[in-house]
C-alpha cells in the first residue's frame, strides 16, 4: 500500500492564510486578551488583599457583611459580566466572518482528502 501526498495545502492551511481568518483572530484577541488580563488583575487583587489587608477586607459594611464577602461575589458577577460581553462581542464582531469563512469552506469541499489511502503504485 503506497501513501501518496499531494504537494498543495490543505483547504484549512489556505483558509488559515487568508486575511480574513487572520481578521477573525484579530477580533478575537482584541477582546480575549485584555478582558483575561482585567479579570486576572481583579482576581489577584482580591487574593492579595483578603492575605496582606486582612483589616481592611475584614471591616464591617452591613451587620456581619464585609468588603471581603462584597468583593468575593463581585468575582462572580464579573465573571458573568465577562461572559455576557464575549457574547455579544461574538455575536456582532466573530460570528458573521466566521460563517462566512465556514460557507467558504464547505463549499470548496472542505471535508476533501488530501491524501489518497489505499492507492496501488
Amino acid at each position: 500500500m503506497a501513501v501518496e501526498h499531494q504537494s498543495t495545502s490543505t483547504v484549512y492551511e489556505r483558509v488559515q492564510q487568508g486575511a480574513e481568518f487572520q481578521e477573525l483572530r484579530r477580533r478575537f484577541r482584541a477582546f480575549a486578551f485584555p478582558a483575561t488580563a482585567a479579570f486576572l488583575v481583579w482576581y489577584l487583587l482580591y487574593v492579595v488583599l483578603s492575605g496582606w489587608a486582612r483589616d481592611f477586607m475584614g471591616t464591617k459594611v452591613i451587620g456581619f457583611i464585609n468588603i471581603a464577602l462584597i468583593f468575593g461575589l463581585l468575582q462572580f458577577v464579573s465573571t458573568f459580566l465577562i461572559a455576557w460581553q464575549y457574547s455579544r462581542h461574538a455575536e456582532r464582531r466573530l460570528d458573521p466572518l466566521a460563517d462566512k469563512l465556514r460557507a467558504e469552506v464547505e463549499g470548496d469541499g472542505g471535508a476533501k482528502a488530501e491524501t489518497t489511502v489505499g492507492k496501488e503504485s
